[in-house]
């Protein structure tokens, strides 16, 4: 899907990025923590090719849909027209882009309505704008820097659900965080920058993700193994170790629960 390899960053004499090696496969939800200053949203320009590295190789040409740390909000374009807009752009027609548009809006539940000119909307609401740009064509590969800031309670269950539903369909997913709980819930693949280097987080522990719909209830936090639930609209999502993995689909199945996918790290 998209490789990176040796990447290096320099800003004048200081090096932002050291020799960054990122393998990002179709599906995958990866998960990047780090600082402020340490090079984030550096290297999520890169990844979504924004920007070039000074060094380095990036390979792999998916269709990228990219939330930057700040979202450029104060035009006069309402945020109807605004996606509508992007949508033709991007080549769809008018009237599955307003579908579309009309369709993220209404799930974030943008505040104001759709017809707000996007000066007027506040931070938050201006991120979920900006969020429903990147989802709006499909995206193959989806780049989201610090996307949760700034929203507010509802929206962030929105996102997290959304980031779980489109990596669950194959869409590949990089999303920068300052949460060490937040990454670790929601990556399949965790990375810590630091120094301009990207290593994997401490004591990380190897999981995959198992999507499930129906059957008896079960509280799966408190199953050996799980380390995070994400429920969706009609089906949970469970991050769990390799190690527990059996047990549990075992589990699922005879609690008449029908497995929809498992996630390899």
């Amino acid at each position: 899907m998209r490789e990176l390899s040796g990447v290096t960053k320099r800003h004048g004499a200081r090096s932002v990025l050291r020799g960054v090696d990122l393998d990002v496969p179709t599906g995958a939800a990866v998960g990047i923590l780090g600082a402020n200053g340490s090079g984030k949203s550096t290297l999520l320009r890169i990844l979504a090719g924004v920007s070039r590295p000074s060094g380095g190789t990036v390979t792999g040409r998916p269709r990228i849909g990219y939330v930057p740390d700040r979202f450029p909000a104060r035009q006069r374009m309402s945020a109807r027209a605004y996606l509508r807009h992007l949508g033709r752009i991007s080549g769809l027609s008018t009237v599955e882009a307003a579908t579309r548009a009309d369709g993220w809006l209404d799930r974030f539940a943008l505040a104001g309505g759709p017809d707000t000119p996007l000066r007027d909307l506040s931070k938050g609401n201006a991120q979920k704008v900006g969020i429903a740009q990147a989802l709006l064509c499909d995206p193959e590969l989806l780049v989201l820097d610090e996307p949760w800031s700034g929203l507010d309670p509802d929206a962030r269950d929105v996102l997290t659900e959304v980031i779980g539903e489109v990596s669950a369909a194959g869409t590949a997913v990089v999303f920068t965080d300052h949460r060490p709980e937040a990454v670790r819930a929601l990556a399949t693949r965790s990375h810590r920058l630091s120094d301009g280097r990207l290593e994997p987080l401490e004591a990380e522990v190897e999981t995959c993700r198992i999507v499930l719909r129906d059957g008896e209830s079960v509280d799966w936090a408190a199953q050996p193994g799980v380390q995070a639930v994400r429920p969706g609209h009609l089906d949970v999502t469970l991050v769990v170790t390799v190690e527990a993995r059996e047990s549990l689909l075992l589990k699922a199945i005879q609690q008449g629960c029908a497995v929809l996918s498992v996630a390899a790290r």
